[in-house]
């Protein structure tokens, strides 16, 4: 039996070493002595190498993109989406924006640099490149501006590769449709030696790019910028300030990490630094990916010994004096032509440079997109057990226990079909107490978001009875790990409970833990959810009634896309979005739909769409329901994976609810005026309504009166794919799309 881990390894940051680094433990596995976590602010790395590339419009953003997600998944690290806003040596914590901190035996950073600041006086508008994303969203912006005509200049301030390389992407995107100038400092054009600047300016003067001393250019004082000029800055790059705020040792002028050979920040042997936050002292380099990429193998080794029993010796790195430079220019109506640095030579334009640069570039990225987990190739997604409310039991077996337990007698059980949530008595008020118990093995590795969406998804039964939630109790199964170890993961998950409880009012009551008895198996989580419905409400699943409108309170799919994410195959923006949606809290919207007249409500879950429909209908004999797909919300990227094959492991069960389709039960309805747009091809309709969800939406059913309004009150609490997706029509009615079955429109075949 493999020992347990005993340390917490934390990798701040997701930049270029650290995603080579999990490059690598994917392909041979991360060290077994620690648990280890990446903390990231993007779930994606953007590659450098093709960031002008991107810019001039020649990549999409996915092909250059890490999708870091998926690298710890095959490197068995768990991936945490946070903002790093500090550090605290003294306790070992690493402070993170809106949750709580997470504690660290050893910690690596690589969290990147921002645009040095600079005066932006003169200028409509400055913009550091520094973060990227904000700028490629503002670039994406102004190529749907620029089509409606001629706008003012755009200044790049910087006469460096970045400055320069930015100036032509940028012309190279807009074309003629706004001007592009390149603002120097003092010292003009910064690329190494004068050979290089010579080879930058023939570039820029090809691409029709003016060059001006920085001084020359405010908007008041230059007429060639002119009033409304755009600035965009390249002048440099600092390291976050909090680093240096922390009290590490930090270099005065650009905020970098002073660290020795052996990577590890001087004076803190349990601290490594690289890439462009990180410096060595005695062999100080310029930012660059290229030497974020040399130290990758040695950063991989040194945390992997600094881990051992005995302290073993840390091997030395002395990075390379001189690193390539491969400057391109993509301007349209040329060939793509590229310059090449190396010190004090230079070569180029050339288009053969390009070439060469883009062949670099697109091995370097498909060295991660041909990754397969350690020892074996995917296995198809069908073939993986799912997690989340997709790891629940089957219908079948559950149905058949539960009425073989009926049959011993001796007391009762509620049936599937029973309510989301019990009522176990009424108070001196007429409210009526509530309660429902839930839970799974953790959907995601986190263990704050999985305690976070593990509370909504059980909180949504009580939403479901038009109930407010009091308290909650908790049993958590944690993997075997040493005692520091578990108590951290124990702190974030239930901190991420009480992220969901707290903004309720309601309390975290107490409740157990236990430990896995094998090394390797995942923490797991149930909780008891306790509240109460005010007097005189509380839906029912069987509340249907004639003429009602369904209102499905948002998209639904998160079956088949972390089934796909398991397999590589679901793009990291696609996950990034339905996690948003699954931790949007569904209790603004209870009062809102008692206001407009709910009677009749479920939340959507394992069983899916036409799973918890069945049960509604089967607790309303002589009604049937009329849906129209072209209403029904999908989350992005869920026609794409089914239209794939890809399906959660509950799926095929799940399946057995598609009876009520055959039997007429739930009709398809044709396309109306109200959706005009196509539906979708019946099978992949199928596959999307039997598909399990973890925090699912709820499924009310309003008067047909009040539909819209309630529609509309959804919306307003920021539900905004809050959809209408059919009727309750009574049995035997409009019969042109279906037979009748038999009691109550639900055949037995899929009856609870």
């Amino acid at each position: 039996m493999p020992s347990p881990p005993t340390h917490h390894l934390v990798l701040a940051g997701g930049g270029h070493s650290h995603a080579l680094l999990l490059k690598a433990w994917a392909m041979r596995g991360a060290p077994a002595a620690a648990i280890v976590t990446l903390v990231s602010r993007a779930s994606t790395l953007l590659y450098s190498g093709m960031v002008p590339g991107l810019i001039a419009g020649l990549y999409g953003r996915q092909e250059c993109c890490i999708d870091l997600r998926r690298l710890c998944e095959l490197a068995g690290v768990t991936f945490v989406r946070a903002e790093i806003t500090g550090l605290d040596l003294v306790t070992r914590d690493l402070q993170l924006a809106g949750r709580p901190p997470i504690r660290w035996d050893r910690l690596s950073l690589d969290v990147g640099a921002v645009t040095t600041p600079a005066d932006a006086a003169g200028f409509a508008f400055d913009l550091p490149i520094k973060p990227l994303e904000p700028f490629l969203d503002w670039c994406q912006a102004q190529t749907a501006a620029a089509e409606s005509g001629d706008l003012g200049p755009l200044v790049v301030r910087g006469g460096g590769a970045a400055g320069v390389e930015v100036a032509l992407a940028l012309r190279a995107r807009l074309g003629h449709r706004r001007r592009v100038m390149l603002a120097l400092a003092a010292e003009g054009l910064r690329l190494g030696s004068p050979a290089a600047n010579r080879c930058g300016q023939r570039l820029l003067a090809a691409a029709g790019i003016p060059m001006w001393p920085a001084s020359h250019l405010g908007a008041d004082s230059a007429p060639d910028a002119g009033a409304g000029a755009l600035s965009i800055r390249c002048t440099g790059s600092r390291a976050p300030a909090w680093l240096a705020a922390a009290g590490l040792p930090a270099d005065p002028a650009t905020g970098r990490v002073l660290t020795t050979a052996t990577l590890q920040v001087e004076g803190h042997p349990a601290i490594f630094a690289s890439g462009d936050c990180g410096q060595i002292r005695a062999e100080p380099r310029p930012p660059s990916g290229v030497w974020a990429v040399r130290a990758a193998p040695v950063l991989a080794e040194n945390l992997g010994r600094s881990l051992g029993p005995d302290g073993p010796r840390l091997r030395r790195w002395r990075p390379q004096q001189r690193a390539l430079q491969l400057l391109g220019d993509a301007t349209k109506g040329s060939p793509p032509r590229a310059v090449a640095v190396w010190g004090p030579l230079a070569l180029g334009p050339s288009p053969w440079l390009w070439r060469w640069k883009t062949a670099i570039d697109c091995r370097f990225m498909a060295g991660f997109t041909s990754l397969a987990p350690m020892g074996s190739g995917l296995q198809p997604a069908a073939a993986m057990p799912c997690r989340g409310c997709a790891a629940k039991l089957p219908a079948d077996p559950l149905v058949r226990a539960l009425a073989r337990l009926a049959a011993l007698g001796g007391g009762s059980f509620p049936a599937r079909g029973a309510e989301d949530a019990q009522v176990l008595g009424t108070t001196v008020t007429g409210a009526s107490l509530l309660q429902s118990l839930d839970g799974f093995p953790a959907l995601v590795a986190d263990p704050w978001l999985n305690g976070r969406l593990t509370t909504l998804h059980a909180c949504s039964d009580l939403w479901a009875c038009g109930g407010r939630v009091t308290g909650a109790q908790a049993l958590v199964t944690l993997p075997r790990a040493d005692e520091r170890l578990q108590e951290e993961l124990l702190l974030q998950t239930l901190a991420g409970v009480r992220s969901v409880l707290e903004p309720l009012g309601a309390e975290l009551l107490g409740g157990h833990t236990l430990e896995q008895l094998e090394a390797g198996e995942g923490l797991s989580l149930a909780l008891t959810v306790n509240g109460e419905a005010p007097p005189g409400r509380f839906w029912s699943k069987g509340g249907l009634r004639p003429g009602d409108a369904l209102l499905l309170t948002r998209p639904i799919g998160t079956g088949v896309l972390f089934a796909a994410a398991m397999a590589g195959a679901a793009r990291p923006a696609w996950i990034d979005a339905a996690l948003e949606r699954m931790q949007q809290s569904q209790a603004p919207l209870v009062e809102p739909l008692a206001a407009h007249g709910c009677h009749a409500c479920t939340d959507i879950t394992g069983f899916g769409l036409l799973g918890h429909l069945a049960e509604m209908l089967e607790a309303a004999p002589g009604l049937q329901v009329a849906l129209q797909p072209a209403a029904i919300p999908a989350l992005t990227g869920v026609w794409e994976l089914l239209t794939q094959g890809f399906a959660s492991s509950l799926a095929p069960a799940n399946r057995r609810a598609l009876g009520l389709i055959q039997a007429g039960a739930v009709r398809i309805a044709a396309p109306g005026s109200r959706h005009p747009q196509p539906q979708p091809p019946k099978d992949l309709l199928q596959e999307l309504l039997i598909d399990p969800q973890t925090c699912g939406p709820l499924l009310a059913a309003v008067p047909a009166e009040r539909a819209e309004s309630a529609l509309a009150a959804a919306r307003t609490c920021g539900f905004t794919h809050a959809s209408l997706i059919g009727r309750v029509i009574a049995s035997g009615h409009g019969q042109d799309n279906g037979t009748a079955a038999g009691a109550g429109g639900v055949p037995a075949s899929v009856r609870p």
